[in-house]
């Protein structure tokens, strides 16, 4: 490994972003502190999508993995975006 540091790189602080994003979706998902959650960012290729979404995989064993999306780069996710996102993911167990 060089060290080089892009001096044209965005500065964020991503790995605390992730850390703190990761609480919240354990916490408004009642997850337990040993279930894996993985936060990343993605180019996404989709129509009227932004260039960069955050995917959040909740990993349950024996599980397919549950895989929720967020139109918007990790720096800009807020707590309520998290909430919004709980809440659609419990009306929608609730349907019919």
């Amino acid at each position: 490994m060089t060290g080089f540091v892009n001096p044209l790189a965005p500065k964020r602080n991503l790995p605390a972003r992730t850390a703190e994003i990761k609480g919240w979706v354990r916490e408004r998902f009642r997850l337990p502190d040993d279930l894996v959650v993985a936060v990343t960012e993605l180019a996404c290729r989709e129509e009227g999508c932004p260039d960069i979404e955050t995917v959040i995989g909740i990993m349950r064993p024996g599980e397919k993995v549950e895989t929720l999306r967020l139109h918007k780069p990790i720096d800009q996710i807020e707590e309520d975006d998290i909430a919004e996102l709980a809440a659609e993911v419990d009306a929608e167990v609730r349907r019919p």
